[in-house]
């Protein structure tokens, strides 16, 4: 998961395209600004004046009262407008070397007062997540609005429409690219404390998030069976997912640890999970008739009190606060997609929902059901029965990832070796692992770039006492994935301004390609004639089930834009409804049970708003990567593409594959292998 890119970029996220509302406003008249874009365009050589009526255009939406009146602002764009392309460029170059100094230097302060909140080696206090919450940056906009920098750049690098930009793509040159995403910088005047508000809520679901533990190893059931050993303790809903995937090898006693897990879940989901067990080892707990025993003791237990559903509310609100700043993306769901991910809410729920319709769901399903040997249970949006470790015992593995990575360093230290591995030289092997560094969380784990040059990524992952089960490092090369990816796209893009990936699919796509290595990088290898088949399916599965809950995350958030006055117990109630309305429209003529809340489990609901759609667009994205990959030498291909930078989304799948980006093709790939496997 590269959710922490959303919170060192929520300054350029939330900074779509827009002006200010409010009694501040913008006091540059339309005809003046015409009569303006005449006056310079005849009394100046002006190369492109297409271009010149844009930048003033851009300065003058942005420009307010308090920047000055109508006639300083003409004033302003006849001194400060650019005509040489020689000094734009040269003004370019300095613009983006500083504003990687200031972003970079903003990260490294956020990554580093976070540590105490992510990193397991620090004893928590409250003071820690006070800091955590401090958003570093909140004021650096405001603050070039206010010197006029902000102006200068607008005026002379204005902002691209996603219509714009897509028109565009094909024939724009790097430069051109470049400059465009300059321009994307300073494109709204959003209050600090508003962006500050927002970082806050963001951090306190995160430490809400990072210490939802259930200690599994104190579930019973009615008869007072225990299913995992004591000390097992599992992260909600992560590990609790993983644990359920884990057990699909599991011919003894699978079922049922699968079955008490999924009743943790709905619990959860319902917040009828009593609040003495979470992230507390001290009581047993029978999840089926959710009674809580102390000492052999029955005891009462009060509920988690909508804790869970105020946090998207608290995400909500201060979203919201920011959306008059915006009357072109005047929403969080607007900004989300049409801006951060450039391809709108619209567009992917359906492309989601055509997948999800399709008639090849219905027939991998009924391929499941036969190879379980039972009918489908709710659960199975996690089969993990189509990869290479599924027949494995995981206390094997558990024993070999525990031997090889006993802590942190030795994990960052085979970081090279590892990629050998995957074919790289020695010498790229160990320039990238250099740029990354190991340490050891407190959560799930997740990847954090590093925002300037001579900055590492970090590779934040979660290892017991014992070690690092496989779960852990199945999860650990994950991140690794993202890591690479964020270190190639740093550091061997040719702009800064175009550094990173189109949006954080692109990420999740090489996170998953090296994922899917996991078994290979232990030295354990898939002979079987069917593994192609067989991977084509798991992927197709995966992606049922991510796009199902992305669209669950889409609709939560229009119902809450629809009823902004909710509380936690409404909400509540509505997730839960729109949930099963999702699972009866997608899921159940597949699974043959209805209304189900599991789709609902997903923590990302919580700390990373609408984030969910970039797994769903990362497996399509995955699948067009792993297709082209075929029979290329995997690092000179994983470099070159991954240094095209942020181009729009469909511009970067051709220029890294030659085809559009589609779900079509893990479609029919999904058909294809069906029949091979009849």
């Amino acid at each position: 998961m590269r959710k922490f890119l959303i919170l060192f970029s929520a300054w350029l996220v939330l900074s779509s395209f827009g002006d200010k509302q409010g009694s501040d406003v913008s006091n540059i008249e339309t005809n003046a600004i015409s009569q303006l874009i005449n006056d310079m365009t005849n009394t100046n050589a002006i190369e492109d004046n297409t271009l010149l009526a844009k930048g003033v255009k851009h300065a003058a939406n942005l420009w307010r009262e308090s920047d000055g009146t109508e006639a300083q602002f003409e004033a302003f764009c006849k001194k400060n407008y650019i005509t040489d392309p020689v000094e734009r460029e040269m003004v370019f170059q300095k613009v983006s070397r500083n504003i990687e100094i200031i972003t970079g230097h903003f990260n490294k302060i956020t990554l580093d007062l976070l540590e105490p909140v992510h990193l397991n080696i620090f004893e928590q206090h409250p003071i820690d997540n006070a800091f955590g919450a401090y958003s570093v940056g909140s004021h650096w906009m405001n603050d070039f609005y206010q010197n006029k920098i902000a102006f200068m750049i607008a005026l002379n690098f204005p902002a691209y429409s996603l219509e714009e930009k897509e028109a565009n793509a094909k024939d724009w040159s790097r430069k051109e690219w470049a400059y465009a995403r300059l321009g994307d910088y300073f494109t709204a005047r959003v209050p600090s404390e508003l962006l500050q508000a927002a970082g806050a809520a963001s951090a306190g679901s995160d430490v809400y998030i990072m210490d939802y533990n259930i200690h599994v190893g104190h579930l019973t059931d009615k008869k007072g069976n225990r299913f995992f050993p004591e000390d097992k303790v599992l992260l909600s809903h992560w590990n609790l997912r993983d644990e359920i995937k884990a057990n699909y090898a599991n011919k003894n006693g699978g079922l049922e640890k699968q079955k008490i897990i999924y009743q943790v879940m709905q619990r959860i989901i319902s917040q009828e999970i009593p609040e003495k067990v979470i992230n507390n080892g001290g009581f047993e707990w029978d999840p089926y008739a959710n009674q809580v025993y102390q000492n052999g003791k029955a005891i009462d237990a009060t509920p988690e009190p909508n804790e869970r559903y105020q946090q998207i509310l608290n995400n909500f609100h201060a979203n919201k606060a920011i959306d008059p700043y915006y009357p072109d993306q005047n929403t969080f769901i607007k900004r989300q997609y049409d801006g951060a991910k450039e391809i709108s809410a619209e567009a992917t729920e359906k492309i989601f929902t055509d997948f999800l319709r399709s008639e090849e769901t219905v027939k991998v399903g009924k391929l499941i059901k036969k190879r379980l040997g039972r009918k489908l249970q709710p659960f199975d949006i996690w089969y993990d029965g189509f990869k290479a470790r599924s027949g494995m015992d995981e206390s094997k593995l558990d024993a070999q990832t525990r031997g090889l990575y006993p802590n942190a360093a030795a994990l960052e230290a085979d970081l090279p070796n590892l990629l050998v591995k995957l074919g790289y030289d020695k010498e790229r092997a160990q320039w990238l692992g250099d740029h990354i560094a190991v340490d050891p969380a407190r959560g799930s784990g997740h990847a954090w770039g590093g925002a300037a040059k001579g900055q590492k990524a970090h590779l934040r992952t979660r290892i017991s006492p014992k070690g690092m089960d496989y779960k852990g490092y199945n999860i650990a090369i994950h991140e690794f994935g993202h890591n690479v990816e964020q270190t190639i796209s740093l550091y061997d893009v040719d702009n800064f301004t175009m550094n990173g990936v189109p949006n954080t699919a692109f990420t999740e796509a090489l996170a998953f390609i090296f994922q899917k290595r996991d078994m290979l990088l232990l030295d354990i290898n898939d002979d079987s004639p069917q593994k192609d088949a067989l991977k084509k399916l798991d992927l197709f599965w995966s992606a049922y089930e991510i796009m199902g809950v992305s669209v669950l995350d889409i609709r939560v958030w229009k119902w809450l834009y629809a009823n902004p006055e909710a509380d936690a117990a409404q909400l509540s109630d509505a997730t839960m409804q729109i949930a099963k309305e999702v699972w009866n429209e997608f899921y159940s003529p597949v699974y043959g049970v209805k209304d189900q809340t599991i789709l609902a489990i997903y923590s990302h609901m919580l700390n990373s708003p609408l984030y969910l759609s970039n797994y769903a667009f990362g497996n399509v994205i995955e699948f067009q990567l792993e297709q082209h990959l075929k029979g290329k030498t995997f690092p000179t291909e994983v470099d070159r593409i991954f240094k095209q930078g942020r181009l729009t989304p469909n511009q970067w799948m051709v220029e890294a594959t030659g085809n559009d980006l589609s779900a079509q093709p893990l479609l029919k790939a999904a058909k294809e292998a069906l029949e091979e496997l009849k």
